[in-house]
């Protein structure tokens, strides 16, 4: 069952970048959403037969809340606010993988190795970044930012921000339980993804 379960997902990745790649062209931007919605569809079933799952009716009630409220919303949104559903289903799924993320560096690397706990850190660096965002991103779409907000020296100040949570999300792997210092690399990483969205027009 394991190899089986490794093949499905490797598929799954194939179609989400299949998708990706077909979604990059209006022309076949709608075959994109096909490819990428199965790979989700492959990736979500898989994962019940993973082995020591539980909670399935918990999972189960989280789809079907989540399927509802995007079937709905994708019918009574207009298309000319599309684009701000886009930006919240983006910042959902960024703040999915983050909260995912959080849970297994505040449990630190008891039953995990450092390679697991580094690729927690990249999922809830890129998570993170996307959820606050692509937060903003919808603010300033809805018009609740009205207008580009700079201050001096802005770039050196947002590469500082970064460049320090990338160095304390280096060290996270090596410490035996979750810290002070996951929630110091998630509130950097969290104002990373403000500040870097803030100056767009």
């Amino acid at each position: 069952m394991g190899v089986v379960i490794q093949i499905s997902y490797f598929l799954a990745a194939a179609l989400f970048i299949l998708g990706l790649k077909r979604m990059s062209s209006p022309v076949t931007a709608r075959d994109g959403i096909v490819w990428a919605g199965a790979g989700m569809l492959v990736a979500t079933v898989v994962t019940f037969f993973w082995h020591g799952m539980s909670n399935y009716l918990l999972m189960i009630l989280a789809i079907a809340v989540g399927s509802s409220v995007a079937w709905i919303s994708g019918k009574r949104v207009a298309m000319t606010t599309m684009p701000q559903m886009i930006a919240l289903y983006n910042g959902m799924g960024g703040g999915a993988a983050a909260a995912i993320a959080a849970i297994e560096l505040l449990r630190g690397t008891n039953g995990h190795s450092g390679a697991v706990m580094g690729l927690a850190v990249i999922g809830g660096l890129i998570g993170t970044v996307s959820f606050s965002g692509s937060l903003i991103a919808f603010a300033k779409l809805q018009g609740l930012i009205k207008r580009s907000i700079v201050f001096p020296m802005q770039q050196p100040f947002n590469l500082a921000v970064l460049g320090t949570a990338v160095v304390i999300g280096a060290l996270l792997p090596f410490q035996g339980s979750g810290g002070v210092l996951v929630f110091v690399f998630f509130a950097l990483v969290l104002t990373f993804g403000v500040l870097m969205t803030l100056p767009i027009g």
